[in-house]
């Protein structure tokens, strides 16, 4: 499952870069940055955003698998991770990157998240990994991939889940209507049955914490600015589509909300490090 265009995670990339939660971050890395080898599993890895950078953090000999359902996405990871470390090496099955010091071993997959659940989770993982995922996967599926990762007693670190919150600039009287019809769009199948949006967060919280595991959590949010006006003005359509799809708010209501031109944008993500006690 994927369903994103490679131009849209570009241009998502940066404002994802600096929204991640730098704390979270120190914590991952003290936990497994000092280990001279370390095994990731990449789920929905998209271009290989995460990879980017989530590598930095980690030690000097790194192997990843990358799954991603989109075959267009997956070559397209191949190109922006070689241009990505500018030192790189190509096999039939690999590709070997060097950048500031590291080695990372990378694999590409191509498979259903869910229809190939089983064989995904066979892949070695000291850490489970993914990016602006579990919102969009079904409560079950957050419960089964928390489960494999309590099995294998590795951690697991997903960033820019979102969380429900979401601003304008300026504000508008339909605000709150629109983001209600949004949350309701978000909670619809997005290809593992009805999806969990907004309550993601909490979801992994409670799977992992019932495990036992040491869980963090914390902010991430999109903070967009004028500066970041391509991307504001890339989620303006997405969001009035699903809102439409929800037929909750009337056309007009819909036709008003869009008169005014935004200048910014608050999209609430959480991020989450769970890591076996």
């Amino acid at each position: 499952m994927s369903g994103f265009d490679a131009s849209w995670l570009d241009l998502r990339e940066p404002a994802d870069h600096r929204s991640r939660n730098e704390e979270l971050a120190g914590l991952l890395t003290r936990h497994l940055g000092r280990r001279p080898t370390v095994e990731v599993l990449d789920l929905g890895c998209g271009t290989g955003s995460n990879l980017r950078a989530t590598a930095p953090l980690l030690g000097p000999e790194q192997s990843w698998t990358l799954i991603d359902y989109d075959a267009r996405l997956l070559d397209a990871a191949v190109t922006r991770l070689a241009q990505w470390a500018g030192d790189w090496e190509r096999s039939k099955e690999k590709l070997i990157l060097k950048r500031q010091g590291k080695t990372i071993t990378v694999r590409f997959r191509r498979a259903d998240l869910v229809n190939d659940f089983e064989s995904i989770f066979a892949t070695p993982a000291d850490l489970v990994t993914g990016s602006a995922l579990f919102d969009l996967a079904s409560g079950d599926f957050i419960a089964e991939v928390a489960a494999e990762v309590v099995r294998r007693r590795a951690a697991f670190y997903t960033v820019l889940t979102y969380n429900g919150v979401q601003r304008w600039t300026p504000k508008h009287p339909a605000d709150t209507e629109m983001a209600a019809a949004f949350r309701a769009h978000q909670v619809t199948d997005k290809g593992f049955g009805p999806a969990a949006g907004p309550m993601a967060p909490q979801l992994l919280a409670t799977a992992f914490d019932a495990a036992g595991y040491q869980l963090s959590e914390a902010d991430s949010t999109w903070r967009l600015e004028e500066a970041d006006d391509a991307l504001i003005q890339a989620l303006i359509p997405g969001f009035v589509d699903a809102v439409r799809e929800t037929e909750k708010v009337p056309e007009p209501t819909i036709a008003d909300w869009l008169k005014p031109a935004r200048t910014g944008a608050l999209v609430g993500h959480t991020d989450t490090l769970a890591l076996p006690a």
